[in-house]
């Protein structure tokens, strides 16, 4: 697609402005007075004078976040703010080595997060094509070749085939012109142009035929046009504007964690009031005492390593899902696509290929032949009634082949082991068929010489060739059904052309784009000097249907989505009838009740277009701008929108979205700035493993969500109970730390690599407004906090109690919890499925990193630095045993609760 940096905008010349115009309602004349400009084109210092007012020909664009930016994002979280604040209060006391704990923790989350996303950056950029785009202009009376970027206002343009529009031209002449417009409309096909029709100012954008915009590319023929705009001043320029400006909706993960640290913050500052006010109340600690107590529970309550652990996991999530052809531009939209209730997707390029395939032919005299491949490529066969054809006997078929292959001015030949093609998508698409029975267009007119031919026009609906074949000169035609048929002999019979008319919109109504094939002799005294006259008396040789097929694996794609409990819909600027075929293929539509068109959208209010988007599932024939208006509709009803889609018209859509899924091949760079997920394969099946990819990422956020609110929720009973009791703190700030930073911390890691269970496809999707807290969490965390946090009071009150001091039960207790946490992770692996049944092996980081937060501890217990820093001692044989089995209690506990949670509502969150 056309790729234009961004704009610098320079006060224009009084006189010369780029104001928005109904450039194709002016006259001619008016046009070039409006631009001050002639046929001849502008001097080239005149050219360069307009460059400096206007400023280079290019599109503008967000610029990429700095360093600095990027690094401040990953403090913007209600959970580090509590950190910084627990940090700062640690360092006024004089606690330094828990401010220091905190800080580190701090600094290692924002280097990994700052990682990941500047690496998603540079992978984002680097799916750019880096091609420079060249535009012939006439300067000073002559044709040069100059960058697009040096094209201004008031330049004569010349186009031929296979070039793309540098700006917007407002047509001088035109000859045989077809353009590619995709971009702007989304239509598949390529529309003819004409420089002298002339229409209301309120014309479409796509019916303006005098017209050429910047991004489209020229199918057929030639032209001449003048510069109307240039930059944003341009269709494209302004819908560029409109992405810069729109502001997107945040992905799923975000509002829920965002819910999350907020409900974390007042309950640990609830909790560290309550039970530092308890301990005043009772007697037990001074005020001053109390002030530690309240800062030991705002570490012990808050999960430190959960902003690390939740880092680690997207970014292990990004990584997975490039391997599979997702590139994610924001860690945050990891797991947007799994949040997903609707995908709203382009058909031109996303769910097709935006490559026309013959797919159907029928015969003059009623044959109907199948053509098997997909997209330009000529791999495929001929079929009929099953069975591969014998050119040999069906002379009446080779005799149409001929005709494709020879009326034809593209270009398709093979280059190591692709296919290269130029020209109209309709002449590929039949020189395709031509390869796939061996006939080769240059070898066709080796025997078949081209003396001269009638290059198709709107008005004419045809296009003619005419050849020298033993002596006599034959004619080959294609165009419009209606206008083939009447030039042949079949049409001067009404119940004959009835017939063909009926058979041809019977193609037409299955999302066939129907071609007439006729041939006969050509009228005496046509040769290569002459312009011979229009063809009659043909021949009618049949209908050829083709269609822009499906991509490989989309139809089960979309039936996984619908697996998924994703609901999907189309949003296209295609007829409705071709919109509804490709739509019935798939599966998500059924009838014509369930499409709705542009024109039927117009003026209806948000309220309308919410209750709308509940039933319809295909919108064609929209505009850029409604597109915008359907999907904020769609997420007024309730749904979490993903909108995929590769062209410039699909960009505001893709930014308004909750999450932005563009494509990275076909797709423009405005596209996939305005998007949180690239494709880098441009396939729509890639989208499912993106929505796996992103549920299995969001289970494992969950997974380590409930690791480490359990375990600190079971230190924080235990401080509460310390309170009561009357007891001294069970575990000092250091230990806290160390159990939630390190040894937790390590594991909390680990545990974000654990691959998928096996059911994300087979699962709903969470619902728009679920909380982290669902109840599942809540009970699974109750039964955690009663055996962790009452069996660790329990402990460290009965070694007291037997004349054990404080400091010597610590180090017991310290050792217990550490145990704990070591059994309890093999609990948090699945919350619906049994421990003992996921192998260990199948998860080797989370194997290795549970070994070694065991050993870092163990290690601890026997050098004495650490021993020092962290009030530990090696313990007795007998003592290991007893901890060793305290720890164990928790798996059978919750092996219990799975098992009483699945008696309940089966293997499913509530």
């Amino acid at each position: 697609m056309l790729d234009f940096p961004s704009l610098r905008i320079v006060t224009p010349m009084p006189q010369l402005t780029q104001q928005s115009r109904p450039w194709h309602a002016l006259e001619l004349q008016d046009v070039f007075h409006a631009v001050d400009s002639s046929e001849r084109g502008l001097g080239r210092a005149e050219a360069a004078v307009r460059k400096e007012t206007f400023g280079p020909n290019k599109l503008p664009e967000e610029p990429p976040p700095s360093l600095a930016r990027i690094v401040l994002r990953q403090f913007y979280s209600p959970l580090i703010y509590i950190l910084l604040i627990a940090a700062v209060v640690s360092f006024l006391l004089g606690d330094y080595k828990d401010a220091g704990f905190i800080a580190a923790v701090l600094v290692i989350n924002a280097i990994i997060g700052t990682w990941q996303e500047w690496k998603a950056e540079q992978s984002s950029h680097a799916l750019k094509k880096l091609l420079q785009i060249h535009a012939v202009v006439q300067r000073d009376g002559a044709a040069i070749e100059v960058s697009a970027e040096d094209v201004v206002p008031g330049d004569i343009v010349l186009l031929e085939s296979g070039n793309r529009v540098p700006a917007d031209l407002r047509l001088v002449s035109e000859h045989g012109l077809e353009v590619d417009e995709s971009l702007l409309t989304g239509e598949s096909f390529s529309v003819a142009k004409d420089a002298h029709w002339s229409g209301a100012e309120g014309a479409s954008v796509g019916d303006r035929a005098n017209m050429a915009f910047a991004g489209s590319i020229i199918t057929r023929g030639r032209a001449k046009g003048i510069v109307v705009a240039t930059g944003d001043a341009t269709n494209v320029g302004q819908l560029a504007v409109d992405v810069v400006g729109e502001r997107g909706g945040k992905p799923p993960l975000l509002q829920r964690m965002e819910r999350f640290s907020n409900v974390v913050a007042v309950a640990t500052l609830v909790a560290a009031f309550a039970i530092g006010a308890l301990g005043v109340l009772l007697g037990r600690y001074a005020p001053a005492e109390v002030f530690v107590f309240v800062v030991a529970l705002a570490v012990s309550a808050i999960p430190e390593g959960l902003p690390v652990a939740m880092t680690v996991a997207l970014a292990i999530a990004t990584t997975r899902m490039a391997r599979r052809g997702v590139i994610v531009r924001r860690l945050t939209a990891v797991e947007g696509l799994g949040s997903c209730t609707r995908i709203a997707t382009d058909k031109t390029g996303t769910l097709t290929c935006n490559e026309l395939t013959v797919r159907e032919i029928r015969l003059g005299t009623g044959e109907v032949f199948e053509v098997t491949g997909e997209g330009f490529s000529p791999n495929g066969q001929v079929l009929y009634d099953g069975r591969a054809v014998d050119l040999e006997a069906q002379p009446r078929f080779e005799r149409l082949v001929h005709a494709a292959v020879l009326c034809n001015e593209a270009d398709l030949h093979p280059m190591g082991d692709s296919w290269e093609w130029r020209g109209d998508a309709v002449d590929v698409a039949l020189l395709s068929l031509g390869h796939k029975t061996g006939h080769r267009r240059e070898s066709m007119l080796d025997a078949y010489p081209l003396i001269n031919e009638i290059p198709f026009e709107s008005e004419r609906q045809y296009a003619a060739t005419f050849h020298q074949f033993e002596g006599d000169v034959c004619v080959f035609v294609k165009g419009a059904p209606e206008r083939i048929v009447a030039m042949c002999e079949e049409g001067s019979d009404s119940s004959r052309a009835a017939e063909l008319e009926a058979a041809y919109l019977d193609m037409a109504s299955r999302g066939y784009r129907v071609l007439g094939l006729a041939s006969g002799k050509a009228p005496a005294g046509v040769d290569s000097e002459h312009a011979p006259g229009e063809p009659s008396n043909l021949q009618f040789l049949g209908f050829v249907g083709m269609i822009d097929p499906l991509r490989p694996g989309v139809r089960q794609a979309v039936e996984q989505c619908a697996q998924a409990g994703i609901e999907v819909s189309m949003i296209t600027g295609d007829h409705r009838v071709t919109a509804l075929a490709i739509a019935r293929d798939l599966g998500f539509a059924r009838d014509d009740s369930q499409v709705v068109s542009g024109r039927e959208l117009e003026g209806k209010t948000p309220e309308e277009l919410a209750e709308l988007v509940g039933n319809v599932r295909v919108f064609a024939r929209v505009a850029p701008r409604q597109k915008l208006e359907i999907v904020k509709a769609t997420q007024a009803a309730g749904h979490f929108v993903a909108v995929t889609g590769d062209g410039v018209n699909d960009a505001p859509a893709l930014r308004a979205a909750n999450i932005g899924v563009a494509m990275g091949m076909a797709g423009t760079d405005v596209a996939r700035e305005a998007a949180e997920l690239v494709i880098s394969d441009d396939n729509f099946a890639t989208i499912v493993a993106g929505v796996e990819e992103g549920r299995i990422a969001y289970d494992n956020i969950r997974k380590v969500t409930y690791l480490l609110l359990s375990t600190g929720a079971a230190e924080l009973a235990m401080v509460l109970m310390t309170v009561v009791a009357g007891l001294g703190l069970p575990l000092l700030p250091v230990q806290l730390l160390w159990l939630n930073l390190v040894t937790n911390g390590i594991q909390g890691v680990a545990l974000a690599f654990e691959p998928g269970e096996g059911d994300a496809l087979r699962r709903k999707p969470r619902a728009p407004d679920e909380a982290m807290f669902n109840r599942l969490m809540i009970e699974r965390i109750f039964v955690a906090v009663l055996i962790i946090g009452g069996f660790g009071f329990s402990t460290f009150a009965w070694l007291v109690s037997e004349g054990w001091s404080e400091a010597e039960a610590r180090n017991v207790l310290l050792l217990l919890m550490v145990l704990f946490e070591i059994f309890h992770i093999g609990n948090s692996r699945s919350e619906t499925k049994s421990a003992f049944s996921l192998s260990p092996l199948r998860s080797p980081f989370l194997l290795i990193g549970t070994a070694a937060a065991f050993l870092v501890h163990l290690v601890s217990m026997y050098l004495p630095f650490m021993q020092d820093l962290l009030g530990v001692a090696p313990l007795t044989w007998e003592m290991w045993v007893t901890v060793v089995v305290l720890a164990l209690t928790v798996v059978p506990a919750l092996e219990l609760h799975k098992w009483l949670w699945a008696k309940r509502y089966g293997r499913v969150r509530a």
